[in-house]
């Protein structure tokens, strides 16, 4: 057990998988697979944040298990799973722990970019690395640009390889990462993915994630000094949002199977409390806290907003699998549209949920002991991907005024 205190040293790479990882064949397997890495990866969680541990065994386990590959297409020897299945897997896993559902997001997002805009030779190059078990990190994200979209990263050419310089944050997976895919601009002013080797020269990440909550989501500061990148690992990620792609939903379809997963532990860790810890309000009149029409009332809200959630999660992971078989101007906005709606309630059943624990539960939950505000601290942090009030306006000029969602990687 490794106990982590945020570093401004540069943290070594990790080694590569020995072993091929597992293929995943059927829709079944990989829920029945979830389901017997989520009991593993629940045992430990809350000592993994209360002491930011990261979950290097867990990572592994995960990657290995060929979950990880699940939307590599058949004809590259993936299982080409729906997306349905997918963000199935992620709920299953977040539940259990949210900062493991969130690490493989940005690999799976990067893994359908590469399905929308890499030539045959190098899906084959790249989909063979997943299928052997190599993990993508992101650099993404920058700190001190106007918007989320501005990107100041920038790459050289030169021959058969670039070279990348710059500084990202909120770099998700990219500590334990294999490869980190870097996003970075040509001088044309077109975001690329330069998928560097996370050993490379000149690529540093630093330890520095210092948020209250998904404390372990193995994120932090990468530095891009002069690092070489192959072509063959240069990934014209622009091109997915040239033309109707579903590239956009899918980064953000996954945010909401993690929000859901966060809601039905905080959910599941609410009733256990009331069911063996709280006690009755004194003017009840009743034995059990249980007993409390009002708690019972107010679980019956929490599980059926959670379940609306997951029922528009499949909504949109269906309309996502049509996008991705049938690109289209409107299978693409039906797919982002219903990503919106599923972001909404994901988002507002996960702060419900996870703040309606301490006010049914009472103040005993509220002690250090149980380490139940994870859940709390999960869901605020994570929910602040993207705001959910321009989900609403983004709807709404849909269904009133027939216009498309903006199309880009956060819609």
């Amino acid at each position: 057990m490794t106990i982590h205190e945020p570093l401004k040293t540069p943290v070594p790479p990790v080694a590569r998988p020995v072993g091929a990882a597992h293929i995943i064949k059927t829709d079944a397997e990989a829920i029945a697979v979830a389901h017997k890495l989520a009991a593993d990866f629940a045992k430990g969680a809350s000592d993994r944040d209360r002491n930011r541990i990261w979950p290097q065994e867990q990572l592994d386990a995960f990657s290995q298990s060929g979950l990880w590959s699940i939307n590599v297409p058949k004809e590259y020897g993936g299982p080409g799973l729906s997306y349905v299945t997918l963000n199935r897997v992620i709920a299953i896993i977040s539940e259990a722990d949210p900062s493991l559902g969130q690490v493989p997001q940005n690999h799976l997002g990067v893994v359908a970019a590469i399905n929308t805009v890499s030539d045959k030779a190098q899906k084959a190059l790249l989909f063979g690395e997943v299928l052997r078990g190599t993990r993508f990190g992101n650099a993404f994200s920058e700190f001190g640009s106007k918007r989320a979209v501005d990107f100041e990263t920038k790459f050289t050419d030169e021959g058969d390889h670039v070279r990348v310089t710059g500084h990202k944050f909120y770099s998700s997976g990219a500590l334990l990462a294999h490869l980190v895919p870097i996003v970075a601009l040509d001088d044309q002013g077109r975001a690329w993915y330069a998928i560097a080797d996370r050993g490379a020269e000149g690529l540093s990440v630093i330890d520095d994630w210092s948020s209250f909550g998904q404390r372990t989501t193995l994120s932090g500061t990468v530095i891009l000094d002069n690092v070489k990148v192959p072509k063959t690992h240069l990934v014209p990620g622009y091109k997915g949002y040239e033309a109707p792609s579903a590239d956009g939903a899918i980064f953000q379809v996954i945010q909401v199977a993690v929000d859901l997963g966060i809601a039905r532990a905080a959910i599941a860790d609410t009733k256990d409390f009331v069911l063996h810890r709280s006690r009755a309000w004194v003017d009840s009149g009743l034995d059990h806290a249980s007993q409390d029409p009002y708690t019972i009332q107010a679980v019956g809200d929490l599980n059926l907003r959670a379940n609306a959630a997951a029922a528009l999660l499949d909504i949109a992971s269906v309309a996502i699998d049509l996008a991705v078989a049938n690109p289209t101007a409107e299978t693409v906005a039906q797919a982002q549209i219903a990503t919106a709606e599923a972001k909404v309630l994901s988002t507002e059943i996960a702060i419900l949920a996870t703040n309606k624990l301490f006010e049914l539960a009472g103040t005993r939950s509220t002690l250090a002991e149980h380490n139940l505000d994870r859940h709390w601290r999960n869901a605020r942090t994570h929910t602040l991907h993207d705001p959910v009030r321009w989900k609403y306006a983004i709807l709404g000029n849909y269904y009133l005024n027939g216009a498309n969602p903006p199309f880009h990687a956060w819609s």
